[in-house]
C-alpha cells in the first residue's frame, strides 16, 4: 500500500494514526517536530504526509515548503478557521481536516488523496477473490462475480477499513449515504450476500453487538 509520514507532536494522536494506518495495510514513520520531519524527508520518500500545523520548531505552514514536489499533504489540525483552511490549501495541501476527527473519515480522506494522486494500489486480493478498485471488477477463482451497486460500495468500504470494526450504523451511513433512512437490517442482508458470493464466510467477521470487520492477515 502506501508509506506515510505522520508529523504530529502529540504522541497519543500520532500513535493512534500509525496504528490505524497499519491496520489497513499502510506503513508509516512518525516525526514529532518540524526539524525531525525535515530529516525524515531527506532520508525517505513518502506516498503521503499527514501534518499538524502547530508544531515545535517550525509550523506546518512553513514545513510544507520543504515537502518534495508531487508529494501530497493532508493538514490535520485544531486550527479550524476559514482563513487557516484557505491558507493551507493555497500553500499546496491536498486536504485539510480539523480535529477532533473520526478515524474512519481520516482513512477515507487518505484513500481519496492517494487515489487522486495515483499513489494507491488499485488491486486488492484476498484468498481467491480479486477486487479491481478502479474498474470495480470482482473475480473469484478467475470468474467475474456480479455485485449490485450497494454490495460493491459495502465491499469497498470493508476493504478500505480492513481489520477495523465498523458499526452497522457507520456502514449504513457510508454505503447508503446520509439521506438513507432504512433499518440497519439491510446491512446484515448485504453482508450475508457478500459472504456467499466471495466465499468470505470466515473473512467478514461479526463484531458482537456492533457490526462487522473484514479480517485480513497482517
Amino acid at each position: 500500500m502506501a508509506h506515510i509520514l505522520i508529523v504530529e507532536d502529540e504522541k497519543s494522536i500520532s500513535d493512534l494514526i500509525a496504528m490505524n494506518l497499519s491496520l489497513v495495510g499502510h506503513t508509516s514513520e512518525q516525526a514529532y517536530g518540524g526539524n525531525e520531519a525535515i530529516e525524515s524527508l531527506k532520508r525517505s520518500s513518502f506516498s503521503l504526509i499527514i501534518m499538524d500545523i502547530m508544531l515545535p520548531e517550525m509550523d506546518g505552514f512553513a514545513l510544507i515548503q520543504h515537502v518534495p514536489e508531487n508529494t501530497p499533504v493532508i493538514f490535520l489540525t485544531a486550527m479550524g478557521n476559514l482563513s487557516d483552511r484557505v491558507r493551507g490549501l493555497k500553500l499546496g495541501a491536498d486536504d485539510y481536516i480539523v480535529k477532533p476527527f473520526e478515524t474512519v473519515e481520516l482513512l477515507a480522506r487518505i484513500e481519496a488523496v492517494l487515489r487522486r494522486t495515483h499513489r494507491s494500489l488499485s488491486l486488492f486480493s484476498l484468498d481467491d477473490t480479486v477486487v479491481n478498485l478502479e474498474s470495480r471488477v470482482v473475480t473469484v477463482n478467475g470468474s467475474e462475480i456480479e455485485l449490485t451497486l450497494r454490495e460493491y460500495e459495502l465491499l469497498e468500504i470493508l476493504i478500505k477499513n480492513k481489520n477495523i470494526a465498523l458499526s452497522r450504523e457507520k456502514l449504513l451511513k457510508m454505503a447508503w449515504e446520509y439521506d438513507y433512512f432504512g433499518e440497519t437490517r439491510t446491512v446484515d442482508v448485504h453482508i450475508q450476500k457478500l459472504r456467499k458470493k466471495l466465499n468470505w464466510e470466515n473473512r467478514i467477521r461479526t463484531v458482537y453487538k456492533m457490526g462487522y470487520r473484514l479480517e485480513v492477515d497482517r
